[in-house]
């Protein structure tokens, strides 16, 4: 019984980490500047040593600004296991849409580098956060996501 448990608990990981990952707010309602209506993250699941690119869909109540930051963050087991802290305006400048960001634009993305470091084939509880150049929320966004070593 104990090994058709183990299993079954196997088959299980290996089908929650290939969908994509169920991502929520992190953020307290009312508080960030940007109102996100979907976040999606591709590709997935997460490619060690590859590019991973986030974007948020929703209506930009502030201009973005710099020194705009994003602050990654993943613990496993209650345990820091990842961190990444990058200029959010040279990632999307990088991609076409330099600082300022004004309120027209409904939609912002940023593809960064998962790190070497990242750790393989666990559930890492992962978090995303942008600050705007004036020290405000523009979004906070959490996932259970899974890096592999891709070829």
């Amino acid at each position: 019984m104990k090994f058709f448990a183990v299993i079954v608990a196997l088959a299980f990981a290996a089908l929650v980490s290939t969908q994509t990952p169920v991502i929520t707010s992190c953020a307290t309602p009312g508080t960030t500047d940007l109102i996100i209506n979907s976040f999606t993250i591709s590709p997935y699941p997460l490619c060690i040593n590859q590019n991973v690119c986030a974007t948020g869909t929703g209506t930009l109540l502030t201009d973005v600004i710099a020194p705009a930051k994003l602050a990654i963050s993943g613990k496993f087991l209650g345990r820091v296991v990842y961190t990444d802290n990058q200029d959010l305006c040279a990632i999307t400048a990088a991609a076409g849409m330099p600082c300022p960001i004004d309120t027209t634009h409904t939609s912002i993305t940023a593809c960064v580098l998962v790190k070497p470091s990242a750790p393989a084939n666990v559930n890492v509880q992962l978090t995303v956060q942008a600050t705007n150049g004036n020290n405000r929320i523009l979004f906070c966004q959490a996932a259970t996501v899974v890096a592999n070593n891709c070829t």
